[in-house]
């Protein structure tokens, strides 16, 4: 059953086979031989979403940045920025399931994608936008003179809705793993003594919530 809700009016989450096949307004998709290629208006959207594979076919979202964006100077800081900002928002996001796999007598953790999603929060929303600023300017001492790398992270978001449209619905029988719950900002410095990344310290997080 395809699930496509809201959580309010800041957060949409589609799963992606309902995303390629009814794309939402703004999107298209072209059918290749070896999957489908997604296009969308740049102007009012930003798609962070790296290449991947599903149902066997690869999807690949034209000119997406990924989920690391990496940037090298101030005008491209200054304009990711601004999109963020600006524009909607779009992640894929994947929930799996905990799996036990004995070996040598020691159990090791792994993660079985159960489904992939396609979320969307628009940057441009009051209430995020403010959380977005906020976060950077929190997290970013200073971007001319030191490296940093700044994770932006939805997986309290993913759980709470969740637990509303997917365990309560009974679309999904144990409580989901979320994976690549959030996106990254890197940005690079030419400083000469950047000694707060070399020793790992410019690494920061802060949670976007949508209440």
């Amino acid at each position: 059953m395809p699930v496509n809700k809201q959580s309010g009016s800041r957060m949409r989450v589609t799963e992606v086979e309902e995303f390629v096949r009814n794309p939402p307004p703004g999107f298209s998709v072209e059918t290749l031989g070896s999957g489908y290629r997604v296009r969308c208006n740049e102007e009012k959207r930003l798609v962070l979403i790296d290449d991947f594979q599903s149902c066997g076919k690869k999807i690949v979202f034209h000119n997406s940045l990924g989920r690391k964006v990496k940037m090298h100077n101030l005008w491209e800081y200054s304009s990711m920025r601004k999109s963020l900002l600006s524009k909607e928002i779009y992640l894929l996001i994947s929930a799996c399931e905990e799996q036990s796999s004995v070996s040598n007598k020691k159990a090791a953790r792994e993660l079985s994608v159960v489904k992939r999603y396609v979320v969307c929060i628009d940057g441009n929303e009051p209430f995020i936008k403010w959380q977005l600023e906020r976060g950077m300017d929190g997290t970013i001492s200073s971007v001319a003179g030191e490296s940093y790398r700044v994770d932006i992270d939805l997986t309290e978001e993913m759980e709470s809705w969740a637990a509303k449209n997917l365990i309560s619905d009974d679309l999904m029988k144990v409580k989901p793993v979320w994976r690549d719950a959030s996106f990254t900002l890197k940005y690079y410095s030419d400083a000469l003594f950047d000694f707060p990344h070399w020793l790992g310290f410019s690494k920061r997080t802060f949670k976007l919530r949508m209440t």
